[in-house]
């Protein structure tokens, strides 16, 4: 089969187009033919050799969307079922969905019924999941102010998008560090643009509920522009810092202040389920920034390493390619 692979640390150059064996199935694991998956930046962080766990060489890759080409569990995973599957460790400790086949753990593939084609299916797993757990831990309602901090992101558009699906009127403002995105942001269904400038937003305004995405490199300034009894869920770490250091939780968090998170590691079917419920309920269009192919993985993760993206762009395998009428 046809694999990206990674052999050793490094710039987007380490993504090589190879061809290597179709992974052979075991007990426990079934085989999927991959039709499109989304492309993350935590697979940015591993292939930069950030993922401490992760050893080379490797095929990277988180989420996965296709169909069940080979099982050995024919009642819940029959063949030819369509699926999804996202984190576990795929593309960490085993070998993810850069490739024509991904190998995954029986309960970590869950089989889904949808109307969405191919392309659109690819930007739901890990982006759409992690949103929709942010939503929940964030406990919006309709009356809230709400900051995405890191709004130019794929998870920032798809909270958007699904924030605004239930609480149409609600009021959500983006930050970010590139000010020619403004109008583009509106355009997305952004009530307000507020500039992130060196870790500091240029405004005194104030919001009940924070969605943050830059991580520990700003949460600390994100308390500072949070309402008592407000929440800020921390999800990404864009910023590239991993832990809060000094940090005196009596005095950041007073004024009745809520710091949480929504852990995308943590998937249940349940959860996928009622994603998905959600997304036909509402009638989302979830739509990628971009649609390529494989070999186009090293220019993607060029543009996301020079932070040029805007949304979540998708790779598509070729015969997946047919039939999708995405205008990007």
């Amino acid at each position: 089969m046809k694999a990206i692979v990674v052999e050793k640390a490094g710039g987007p150059e380490v993504l090589q187009l190879k061809e290597v064996p179709k992974p052979k199935l075991r007990k426990g694991w079934s085989l999927i033919k991959v039709k499109g998956f989304g492309v993350n930046r935590s697979e940015i962080f591993t292939r930069q050799g950030y993922s401490p766990s992760v050893t080379f060489p490797r095929i990277l890759g988180i989420e996965v969307v296709g169909l069940i080409e080979q099982t050995t569990d024919e009642k819940r995973l029959p063949v030819g079922q369509t699926v999804v599957s996202l984190m576990g460790e795929m593309g960490r400790d085993f070998d993810g969905s850069y490739a024509e086949y991904v190998l995954v753990p029986n309960h970590q593939i869950y089989p889904i019924e949808t109307r969405l084609d191919w392309a659109r299916l690819a930007a739901v797993p890990e982006t759409y999941y992690t949103a929709f757990l942010a939503m929940k831990n964030l406990q919006l309602k309709a009356e809230d102010a709400v900051l995405v901090r890191g709004g130019t992101s794929g998870l920032g558009l798809a909270f958007l998008q699904l924030a605004k699906a239930k609480y149409p009127q609600m009021t959500v403002t983006a930050t970010t560090r590139v000010l020619s995105k403004k109008s583009q942001l509106k355009k997305l269904g952004f009530t307000d643009i507020i500039e992130d400038r060196d870790g500091q937003l240029q405004t005194e305004q104030t919001y009940s509920k924070i969605l943050e995405l830059v991580g520990p490199a700003t949460i600390m300034d994100s308390l500072g522009h949070l309402q008592p009894f407000g929440i800020v869920s921390s999800v990404g770490q864009l910023g590239g810092k991993w832990f809060l250091e000094d940090f005196d939780p009596i005095m950041a968090l007073q004024n009745h202040k809520y710091l949480s998170t929504a852990y995308s590691g943590l998937v249940d079917e349940g959860t996928v389920e009622e994603l998905f419920a959600f997304i036909d309920y509402y009638q989302l269009d979830v739509k990628p920034a971009g649609i390529h192919r494989l070999e186009d993985l090293p220019d993607i993760h060029r543009q996301m390493d020079d932070s040029h993206n805007l949304g979540k762009h998708v790779v598509l395998l070729e015969e997946a390619q047919n039939g999708t009428n995405i205008s990007i």
